[in-house]
C-alpha cells in the first residue's frame, strides 16, 4: 500500500478582528434597542426581554477571546449585526477561492511542490459560497492545478473526510498530489443576534498537501497511518438555508436558515461518541493511549476539547498534549483541527503519533491518525 503524507500546510486569516468586548457592546446596543422598541409587548407578557451578553463569560465558558472575519464592517453595527460583504462579477476571483488560493500557495511552498504538479483539488467546507460552478475548480484554475477538482460537505468534519477521499485518490492512481483546502467563512451564517451563538465563529482558511511519501521533500511529514469516519443523523445542529427555501415560500431571513444548535444536547451526544471512536480507532491499531504525543483536536469549545482529551489520554494528560487555538480564532467550523496542527506539530519527534480529529453536524466524526516521519 503506498504510504501517503502530509508534506505541507498553509494558513490564511483575514485582517480584521474582533474581540470580545467589541462584539458584546455591539450585541447589548442592538439588545437594548430591541428592547424599548417592543417596551409595550414586554411589560405586558407578550414577549419576554432579550438578554444582554457578557464578554468574561464568553472567555469562561467558551475558551473563545477574539475571531478573524472576512469584514467587519457592518458586524459591528448594533443596526445590522452582519457582515458586508462586496459582490463580486462573475469575473472575479470568489471571496472563498481567495481564501483557499492563498492558504494552498503556503502550503505548495512549505511542501516544496508546483501548483501544476497537483492533480486533485478538493474544497471541503462546512457551508459554500455558491452552488456550482464548483469553487474547487475555480481554485484549481487560479492555481494552475492539473488533473481533476470538487467540492464536498461535512460540516465541521469536512476536513478529516477530505483528507481521508485525498488519500485514497492516491493510493488508488487516481491522482499523485493533492490539495485539501477548508476556507470557512462562517461569519455569513452565524446568527449574529443570538445570545446563545452570537460569539462562536470565526474566519479563516486553511490547506493541506498530500503527496506519495518517495516524492515528498519537505523538512516536516507525518505519514497518514489510517482513519476512522462516523456519521449518525442528528438535528441538535442545523442550517435549513438551501435553494429549495424560494420554493417553500418561507421568509429568507427566517431563524432557521441560519447556524442553530442545541449546545447541551450536543456536548452530550457528541463528546462521548467522539471519545470512544477514538478509543476504538486506537484499539484497532494497537496503539496504547499513552503513546499518543498530540490530539489536534476540532476547536469548537474548550470544555467540550477537555472532555474529549480527558477521556482518550486520561484526567491528568499534560495539556500541551491537546493544544488549543480557540482564543485567537474562536470556532473556524472545519478548520479548526488543521489549524491546531499547522501551529502544533513541528516539535514531534520522528516516530511521535498524533490524532487530527473533528466533528460536527450530521453528526459526523473524522479520525486520522498521523505519525512524524
Amino acid at each position: 500500500m503506498t504510504a501517503v503524507v502530509i508534506s505541507g500546510t498553509g494558513l490564511s486569516v483575514p485582517q480584521a478582528v474582533i474581540d470580545n468586548d467589541a462584539l458584546v457592546a455591539a450585541f447589548n446596543a442592538a439588545t437594548d434597542a430591541w428592547n424599548r422598541e417592543h417596551a409595550a409587548d414586554i411589560g405586558a407578557a407578550r414577549l419576554s426581554p432579550r438578554l444582554r451578553s457578557d464578554a468574561d463569560f464568553i472567555s469562561r465558558a467558551s475558551g473563545i477571546q477574539r475571531r478573524h472575519v472576512v469584514s467587519a464592517d457592518g458586524l459591528l453595527d448594533p443596526q445590522r449585526l452582519v457582515p458586508r460583504v462586496a459582490a463580486r462579477p462573475d469575473e472575479a476571483l470568489s471571496v472563498q477561492a481567495e481564501m483557499a488560493v492563498e492558504a494552498a500557495r503556503a502550503a505548495l511552498a512549505q511542501a516544496g511542490v508546483e501548483a501544476a504538479d497537483v492533480d486533485l483539488v478538493i474544497v471541503s467546507t462546512s457551508a459554500l459560497q455558491r452552488a456550482y460552478p464548483a469553487v474547487a475548480i475555480e481554485v484549481q484554475g487560479e492555481l494552475g492545478c492539473t488533473g481533476y477538482a470538487y467540492d464536498m460537505n461535512v460540516a465541521c468534519s469536512s476536513a478529516t473526510f477530505a483528507l481521508q477521499n485525498g488519500v485514497d485518490a492516491i493510493r488508488s492512481g487516481m491522482a499523485t498530489r493533492v490539495l485539501v483546502l477548508c476556507p470557512e467563512i462562517p461569519s455569513g451564517y452565524l446568527a449574529w443576534d443570538d445570545r446563545d451563538c452570537h460569539f462562536i465563529f470565526g474566519d479563516v482558511a486553511t490547506a493541506v498537501l498530500l503527496e506519495p511519501a518517495d516524492l515528498a521533500t519537505s523538512p516536516v511529514q507525518y505519514e497518514v497511518l489510517g482513519a476512522r469516519l462516523k456519521t449518525r443523523f442528528s438535528n441538535a445542529i442545523r442550517n435549513n438555508f438551501g435553494f429549495l427555501n424560494r420554493c417553500e415560500d418561507t421568509p429568507p431571513d427566517a431563524r432557521d436558515k441560519l447556524f442553530r444548535q442545541e449546545g447541551r444536547k450536543v456536548f452530550k451526544e457528541v463528546c462521548g461518541m467522539v471519545a470512544e471512536l477514538i478509543r476504538d480507532q486506537l484499539t484497532s491499531l494497537d496503539v496504547a493511549p499513552e503513546r499518543m504525543s498530540r490530539l489536534w483536536l476540532h476547536q469548537a469549545n474548550i470544555n467540550m476539547n477537555d472532555y474529549i482529551a480527558r477521556h482518550v489520554l486520561g484526567k491528568g494528560h499534560d495539556p500541551t498534549k491537546a493544544p488549543l487555538i480557540l482564543a485567537e480564532y474562536g470556532n473556524t467550523a472545519s478548520a479548526g483541527s488543521i489549524i491546531a496542527f499547522h501551529h502544533h506539530r513541528d516539535d514531534l519527534a520522528p516516530g511521535d503519533l498524533g490524532l487530527i480529529c473533528s466533528f460536527g453536524a450530521g453528526y459526523s466524526i473524522g479520525s486520522v491518525l498521523v505519525r512524524r516521519v
